[in-house]
């Protein structure tokens, strides 16, 4: 289970990483290209002397809360307009309803169609429409995770 989990955290990683994670909303103008980058981390939340404390999550357990966040920075010359900032939730974990930061999060079960109504658990992912981010600023999305158990079945001879 624990190799399981440890290829699904890269697996987000890797796919917030290659996704389209600055564009333009329809009818904006778009950013010019490599002027936004994203970086991805992802920790796991853990208690320490009653506090919460945030550890690398290079594996993860069954149970375990997992905290994204993508830093969205604007190395362009000029302003990135029309960000929105993208975030998945891997599957084998379920968004913690109410992590989401900033507020305003959209969800979607595709990553394209934003969808409203639905349960959490169908949340595949979250989505802020972050507008315009100036030249030499950045902004900070996060949602929190927790790790789904799973049952293995057995093979029945």
């Amino acid at each position: 289970m624990h190799r399981f989990v440890r290829l699904m955290l890269a697996i987000a990683i890797a796919a917030a990483a290659v996704t389209r994670p600055a564009h333009a909303a329809e009818g904006t103008a778009k950013p010019a290209a490599g002027s936004v980058a994203v970086e991805l981390t992802a920790q796991r939340v853990t208690k320490a002397q009653g506090k919460e404390v945030l550890v690398a999550a290079d594996q993860a357990k069954p149970g375990e809360l997992i905290e994204y966040r993508a830093l969205y920075r604007n190395d362009g010359a000029s302003e990135a307009k029309g960000l929105m900032a993208t975030l998945p939730i891997p599957r084998g974990t379920q968004y913690v309803a109410g992590t989401a930061e900033p507020r305003g999060v959209e969800a979607s079960l595709d990553g394209r169609t934003v969808v409203q109504d639905v349960p959490v658990s169908e949340y595949r992912t979250l989505r802020w429409p972050l507008g315009v981010l100036p030249t030499k600023q950045s902004r900070t999305v996060a949602a929190r995770v927790r790790v789904e158990t799973t049952t293995v079945a057995e093979n029945a001879h």
